[in-house]
């Protein structure tokens, strides 16, 4: 099809589908784009999240199983 005959399809669709054209025609160069590859940032370590070793200085926290027994029991004493 010429470039020509695409420009007159087109300006014979209605308003709404010329804007799903547009923004198809937008979704494909972002699918399609030939620039740089995205670089996915690097791993971090386990070890390394903020997470790891927030509860460390945490009294209640030295004994877990006696911790998990008493948030149980709290619940179970709760719910009944």
């Amino acid at each position: 099809m010429e470039p020509s005959n695409i420009v007159r399809e087109i300006a014979s669709l209605p308003p709404e589908a010329q804007r799903q054209l547009i923004d198809f025609i937008a979704f494909l160069k972002t699918r399609y784009a030939t620039g740089q590859p995205v670089k996915k940032p690097g791993r971090t370590k386990l070890a390394d999240e903020p997470f790891i070793g927030m509860w460390r200085d945490s009294d209640d926290k030295k004994d877990s199983s006696a911790w998990v027994r008493g948030v149980r029991r709290r619940e179970w004493e709760r719910t009944s």
